[in-house]
């Protein structure tokens, strides 16, 4: 149910960004439901890594940087 309250609202935002074309606006929301439904646990597990591996580095920097 959440998926098609994000996808209307989606797809109402695209429609009045480009002057009430609503059928671009729906497929469009469709999309962005289906894709937050099926892609939402990778992407976050992708950006969660990419955030870790970050800060590891970042801190091996400045181990390196104190030491010498």
């Amino acid at each position: 149910m959440i998926g098609k309250i994000f996808g209307g609202y989606v797809g109402s935002r695209i429609g009045e960004r480009y002057g009430n074309e609503g059928l671009k606006g729906a497929l469009l929301g469709a999309g962005a439901a289906a894709v937050a439904r099926r892609g939402a646990g990778p992407l976050a597990l992708l950006v969660g890594g990419a955030w870790i591996a970050k800060k590891v580095l970042d801190k091996r920097r400045g181990r390196t940087a104190t030491a010498r």
